[in-house]
């Protein structure tokens, strides 16, 4: 029997052939559109979502109408792995902010899959703590770091989550990511195309001089990086 290709999600690599050959029937292939949300805050998750390409934002509403990304999900992770497995709503949404594909079961077939296999539940632990560390840092840095080396943090992030260095995002979705006004990203955004770090028009940025956006960023990309190779291995 000839092997079953498996999507490039990380976590579906990771799995033993066993486990995964159990899994592989209960998953679907979709599309992630923008703007689509893929988990809302407070209410039963119904699918989880293992994303090939693109990102999803985590956003927490506040009180006053603002909205906060407290962590980014794509093809090293899963949306709404907690959530199903405990029976659970969220606390924060999952937005799609960077189109792409995943792998989607039903979360009831999730929990099903994750009671039955100590390896599948294990690692889906060790990306949960991956996760919360991610979260950890992400506060830490929109709290303590400039503008520049958050919007730097943030594209690195997008870029090794697509495998691409043209993201179609805008610059007031920017700034709603990293929690700044619009103006801000837009001051930082021309330095760096004057620097030649990235090229940006309406709607779309590229990444011209990644060595260069690697400097401008705090050391908070490489450490959320590290954390995650340590907890669920390196990338293939």
């Amino acid at each position: 029997m000839s092997a079953v290709t498996r999507p490039p999600n990380r976590l579906l690599q990771a799995l033993p052939s066993a486990e995964y050959a159990q899994l592989h029937p209960l998953l679907e292939t979709v599309e992630l559109t923008k703007e689509t949300a893929l988990a809302d805050a407070g209410a039963p998750v119904q699918r989880v979502y293992f994303p090939h390409a693109g990102v999803v934002s985590m956003m927490v509403n506040l009180s006053d109408g603002q909205s906060v990304e407290i962590a980014t999900i794509g093809r090293d992770g899963i949306v709404g792995a907690s959530a199903a497995l405990h029976e659970r709503p969220p606390l924060a949404d999952a937005i799609v902010v960077v189109p792409g594909t995943a792998s989607v079961m039903r979360a009831e077939d999730f929990r099903e899959a994750a009671n039955r296999s100590a390896e599948f539940r294990t690692l889906v632990a060790l990306y949960e703590q991956a996760l919360m560390a991610q979260t950890q840092q992400s506060v830490a840095c929109n709290v303590s770091h400039p503008v520049e080396a958050r919007l730097s943090r943030w594209l690195l992030r997008a870029r090794d989550l697509c495998g691409s260095e043209a993201l179609p995002l805008t610059q007031e979705m920017l700034a709603q990511m990293i929690g700044v006004r619009r103006n801000a990203v837009s001051i930082v955004a021309h330095g760096f195309q004057q620097a030649g770090i990235l090229r940006y028009s309406r709607g779309h940025i590229e990444i011209t001089d990644i060595d260069g956006l690697r400097k401008a960023a705090c050391e908070c990309y490489a450490t959320v990086k590290a954390h995650t190779t340590q907890l669920i291995g390196p990338e293939d």
